[in-house]
């Protein structure tokens, strides 16, 4: 399956959010598949590493492959890096992003087994592309009035909604809901533990279980 995590706003917290997603995945593969499977986790906007406490990978990755314009699947395999058992990370490559061959990568990806993609900043033609081909396209949305009008003029509809709960907000599950026309899918919560995770490094070898139990539910 093709998962990807998209916004119509930066700082909303997608691409910690989909590195949740692949490392609960992750979690689920049985442990004598994952020397010949797993999750691949895609990175269409430079931040993945970090997110998930791992050195910045070396050499080409998608940037790389997405100007070749003969580069094939098995090629875009041969990217991968190694997070852990049952994760593997197709870095973001040299920059800048192509604008264009989103849909080629969807394919290529397609063939991988279970992908979680972050599809980078919001109106990435790749990412959107991406999004657009995906089996279950995921919107992160934090309860923000301005994030959920850029919602709803959005190019593409999504699957349903993460939504990242925050206190003292207006909005909540039920007016993005009724706004949007679609499901919340999962809830995250607004929590110390999970934001000391991220600034710590700790998301690929102790993902918080509020953040697992969440980011679970979505797929």
């Amino acid at each position: 399956m093709l998962i990807a995590c998209w916004s119509v706003k930066g700082g909303s917290g997608t691409t910690v959010t989909a590195a949740a997603l692949s490392v609960a995945l992750a979690n689920g593969v049985p442990d004598r598949r994952r020397r010949a499977s797993g999750v691949v986790l895609v990175d269409l906007g430079g931040d993945l590493p970090a997110a998930l406490g791992v050195p910045e990978p070396s050499g080409p990755g998608v940037c790389e492959w997405l100007s070749s314009a003969d580069a094939d699947a098995d090629a875009l395999a041969r990217l991968l890096h190694d997070v852990r058992p049952g994760l593997h990370l197709l870095p973001f490559g040299s920059g800048p992003m192509p604008t264009t061959g989103g849909e080629r990568l969807a394919l290529a990806l397609g063939g991988m087994g279970s992908v979680v993609v972050d599809c980078g900043a919001p109106g990435s033609p790749v990412g959107l592309a991406v999004a657009g081909s995906a089996a279950l396209s995921l919107l992160v949305l934090r309860p923000c009035y301005l994030a959920l009008r850029r919602a709803l003029r959005a190019p593409l509809k999504a699957s349903g909604v993460i939504f990242i709960d925050e206190p003292g907000r207006a909005l909540g599950v039920g007016d993005v809901e009724d706004v949007l026309g679609l499901p919340v899918r999962a809830v995250v919560p607004h929590h110390d533990g999970i934001s000391r995770s991220v600034d710590a490094g700790l998301l690929a070898a102790r993902l918080p279980r509020q953040l697992e139990r969440a980011v679970r539910s979505a797929a």
